[in-house]
């Protein structure tokens, strides 16, 4: 038998040019992952390719999902000694590098997700093709898990694109598309999907030189200038994150400038990182972002192809461009074209900056199309309600729309205030309406809240939150209940921080002891944000407190209202907040504030409004920016304790905001 029958994940061929052609199709799996026993086969290839030497090798997937995904991530549970953490790294580590130093020219051919060791692997070869096609990605995202590339990446990525675009793609975790890959020299070309293979059989048989960086950028890799390169990557970390949460682009920067990138070299590091409470955190939060992504999956049921929004407020309007963004035809509906034209002014500016391609932008404005008259109800898969938070408003166009629908159309509102139940009393077919609740700003916001009532069947909801998923977000199920889940925990949160206010600490003060926990935005500039009304009329919805703080109906009374007015909390100028320096915070000021939000969250897994605290944790991540290294609120109180200090972690969230609008669902 030969030694290629017995390989479970890769297939070998060769053609009459002599060029090999390896392709990766684990067993098992939908997508590749390189498990231990994926390496362990692809060092047999390595075998044989070295006793029987092809003209030259092309690496690719036989897997539609993409390329390569990354390391398999499973495989991190069972690391719990320095020891095997060790071992973790040599492995790909040591592979890698023979594959470097392969005697034969070596080809990646790169289409769709390219992550990770994916990447890593592409990096040993001596050239990379991508595929000019939308779901190509390449990245390495390991920071985002607490750790670093550790299989050559740290080494081979800045050789190759330069130590600033190089540091730039690992401290962040960022994607690149093929466009962008390209002109970076991480790919030597980016091809049609039509000419793949005829371009890879080509280009690792033409006996060009590898790349390298060139220039200031190959400069900027000597010892002596990397010092210059690496103390600005920290000065950037740390204005980042000055309180230390993320240990891990730390690390990278230090081992790329002294150890070359080289992990074996830093083994204490190395070890620490693998075995630390925050990478073990960010996993679990890798993995509930997984679990969110895993609610979009409705086998058999329609995609979404058009979408008709009523109401082109700040919300409503930026969901039909995020939808059009996405390729779906929209069509918008408000009282007249001037109401709408707000709109597709701030789409044009999302498609020029996001898709780059003058073509593609205005493809995406093309799907974008003003409909006044609301003629696309009728052939719309969903209809997207968006429009004032009164619910006479909305039930009397609910009763308009419904003889129009199509058989089969989903109706959906965006509220964040008023009760679906309620809503649905003006529907023949009430069930057909469910909630989804974006947040603002749409484009950013990961997470969508999907809200059901007790009792539905499960159809409506799939198809809401495979909708989601098409879309690029995560969708959250939810039950039918005051503020959901992301609203309701905020509220005491907030209006917990405004108590302080009243006791007489500033504003300043406050905000930071919680950005100094770890979250994005301190309490009092989200409050601002959001609009200090809307905090106002959302607290007494969502909270029991018989009085508002003073200082808040002190504010809203005479008018300042926030970022939208200039003035709150803080006096804002050119869209930011003017901070103060903040006095020494009390000792347990985070932890008091962050409290309530941790009890509501306890509170709505108990009343049954989101399924688990999981699923809780995932949403209050997602929907707030709750600091990631925690592993969420549940999972904070549940290993901490709720006197414990916050633990280090990776990769800080984005800044969140809440959803806003002003024609469209107000709320916090």
């Amino acid at each position: 038998m030969s030694p290629q029958a017995q390989w479970q994940h890769w297939r070998l061929a060769r053609d009459p040019g002599g060029v090999a052609w390896l392709t990766l199709d684990r067993a098992g799996s939908k997508v590749n992952a390189l498990s231990a026993e994926v390496l362990h086969e692809f060092n047999l290839v390595l075998d044989q390719l070295q006793a029987d030497r092809p003209q030259g090798l092309v690496i690719r997937s036989g897997k539609d999902s993409g390329f390569i995904l990354g390391a398999d991530i499973d495989e991190f549970d069972h690391v719990q000694s320095a020891e095997q953490a060790q071992a973790l790294v040599e492995r790909g580590w040591t592979t890698f590098n023979r594959l470097a130093r392969a005697p034969y020219p070596t080809l990646a051919l790169i289409q769709g997700n390219c992550l990770g060791g994916g990447l890593e692997l592409a990096l040993a070869c001596r050239y990379r093709l991508v595929a000019d096609t939308p779901d190509t990605a390449l990245a390495l995202p390991e920071v985002m898990l607490g750790i670093f590339p550790a299989w050559g990446g740290m080494k081979r990525l800045p050789a190759l694109i330069g130590p600033p675009a190089a540091l730039d793609m690992m401290l962040t975790g960022r994607r690149i598309d093929a466009r962008r890959a390209a002109a970076l020299g991480l790919a030597d070309a980016r091809v049609p999907l039509r000419l793949l293979e005829a371009a890879a059989r080509q280009h690792v048989l033409s006996g060009k030189p590898a790349r390298r960086a060139r220039g200031l950028n190959a400069l900027l890799n000597l010892r002596p200038l990397r010092a210059l390169v690496a103390a600005r990557a920290r000065k950037q970390i740390a204005a980042k994150d000055p309180h230390r949460h993320y240990p891990a682009p730390l690390a990278i920067v230090e081992t790329w400038e002294k150890h070359d990138g080289d992990p074996l070299r830093a083994r204490e590091q190395t070890a620490a990182l693998v075995q630390s409470g925050t990478a073990r955190n960010l996993l679990r939060v890798f993995r509930l972002q997984e679990r969110l992504k895993g609610q979009a999956r409705a086998e058999g049921l329609p995609a979404i192809g058009h979408v008709h929004v009523i109401g082109a407020g700040v919300m409503g309007g930026d969901i039909a461009a995020w939808c059009a963004y996405k390729g779906m035809t929209v069509t918008l509906q408000d009282r007249d074209t001037a109401l709408i034209a707000p709109a597709l002014g701030r789409a044009a500016t999302l498609y020029a900056r996001r898709l780059k391609d003058k073509r593609a932008a205005r493809a995406a404005l093309d799907r974008l199309v003003p409909d006044p008259a609301g003629h696309g109800v009728a052939r719309a898969d969903l209809v997207i309600e968006a429009i004032s938070e009164r619910l006479n408003a909305k039930q009397g166009l609910y009763r308009a729309l419904e003889p129009r629908l199509k058989p089969g159309a989903l109706l959906a509102t965006n509220t964040s205030s008023l009760s679906l139940a309620e809503l649905r009393g003006a529907l023949q077919q009430p069930q057909r309406l469910v909630g989804i609740h974006f947040f603002n700003p749409v484009a950013k916001m990961p997470l969508v809240e999907v809200v059901s009532c007790a009792g539905d069947p499960p159809e409506a909801g799939q198809r809401a939150a495979a909708f989601v998923g098409q879309l690029g977000k995560l969708p959250l199920p939810v039950r039918d209940a005051p503020g959901f889940l992301v609203n309701a925990v905020l509220a005491p949160y907030m209006l917990e921080a405004m108590r302080c206010v009243d006791e007489g600490l500033s504003p300043a003060t406050v905000d930071a002891a919680l950005t100094a926990f770890g979250m994005p935005m301190g309490p009092l500039e989200l409050a601002d944000t959001v609009g200090l009304d809307i905090v106002l009329d959302a607290g007494r919805q969502l909270t029991q407190q018989a009085e508002p703080p003073q200082c808040l109906t002190q504010r809203t009374a005479r008018g300042d209202l926030g970022k939208k007015t200039g003035a709150g909390f803080y006096r804002w100028h050119n869209g930011r907040a003017e901070k103060p320096q903040p006095a020494t915070a009390p000792a347990g000021l985070a932890e008091r504030l962050v409290t309530p939000l941790v009890e509501r969250t306890a509170r709505q897994v108990a009343d049954g409004v989101v399924a688990d605290a999981e699923l809780a944790d995932a949403g209050v991540i997602f929907g707030t920016g709750f600091a990631p290294f925690t592993g969420g609120p549940l999972h904070y109180r549940a290993h901490r304790g709720a006197a414990s200090a916050p633990a280090s972690a990776a990769a800080p969230p984005r800044a969140t905001r809440t959803d806003t609008s002003e024609t469209g669902g107000s709320g916090l």
